[in-house]
């Protein structure tokens, strides 16, 4: 429980490396060490289907909502924790879409817009085509709305994939 004023911050994390639902976790306890980020909500973990590079093995993907202490943090430095995370736990990025032990991707700042030009846009870039951001991002709040007034469940049913189990299905 925080003690202090929050935003809602969303992470998508995703592994398929070792045992993936460990490098979640330990994900999340490494971020929740530091000052003003406590995780909220997790969602369920999904196994999807790789992007871009098919010959690798599934992703177990999920997303943490943290409850983020604006009076800390702004989102330039939440992605640069989240890359120390990612330093920390051995990703190795050197192939694009390729395995990975952990992926850290800052979905959500609050209401926030960061508009590229640098290393950082938020909302995501890619947030609004990927059935693994959206699904989970859904699960853990159905009536959520981007900083654009998009709302998630308008999205996702632009987007063409399908759920069996636990599994998301996306081409």
């Amino acid at each position: 429980m925080t003690d202090f004023p929050t935003i809602k911050v969303y992470v998508s994390l995703g592994s398929n490396i070792g045992d993936t639902d460990e490098n979640l976790n330990e994900a999340v306890a490494r971020l929740e060490k530091y000052e003003g980020i406590d995780p909220e909500v997790w969602s369920e973990i999904y196994m999807t289907e790789p992007q871009g590079l098919k010959e690798q093995a599934w992703f177990a993907n999920q997303i943490v909502r943290f409850a983020v202490d604006p009076e800390l943090w702004a989102p330039h430095g939440f992605l640069s924790t989240l890359q120390a995370v990612e330093g920390q736990m051995q990703r190795v990025k050197d192939q694009v879409n390729g395995p990975r032990i952990i992926d850290l991707d800052l979905i959500l700042f609050g209401d926030e817009t960061v508009e590229g030009g640098d290393y950082l846009t938020v909302p995501h870039s890619r947030a609004k085509e990927r059935a693994f951001v959206l699904y989970p991002l859904a699960e853990l709040d159905s009536e959520l709305v981007f900083p654009d007034g998009s709302k998630i469940a308008d999205i996702l049913s632009k987007i063409d994939y399908r759920i069996e189990g636990k599994k998301i299905y996306q081409d």
